[in-house]
């Protein structure tokens, strides 16, 4: 059965791709933290994700369910 994947980007970059729910979550805060340290172009509102539900079927891509820069979350 498949599952749920991330993406993770950087302005528009891919910074990763295919991550399980676990890898996401782990990679997500290491990100922020690590924008927070380092001395970079890159701020914390730079970040988003999207979130793709299982294919169905054979190949193809998979449907987007969520896309949010980490900054609208907090929004009012």
């Amino acid at each position: 059965m498949e599952q749920t994947t991330y993406h993770i980007y950087a302005k528009e970059r891919v910074l990763y791709c295919n991550l399980d729910e676990e890898e996401f979550e782990e990679k997500w805060e290491l990100l922020q933290v690590m924008i927070d340290l380092l001395e970079t172009n890159y701020t914390e509102r730079d970040l988003s994700y999207i979130k793709l539900a299982p294919k169905c079927g054979v190949g193809g891509p998979g449907k987007i369910i969520q896309k949010t820069p980490m900054w609208e979350e907090d929004s009012y």
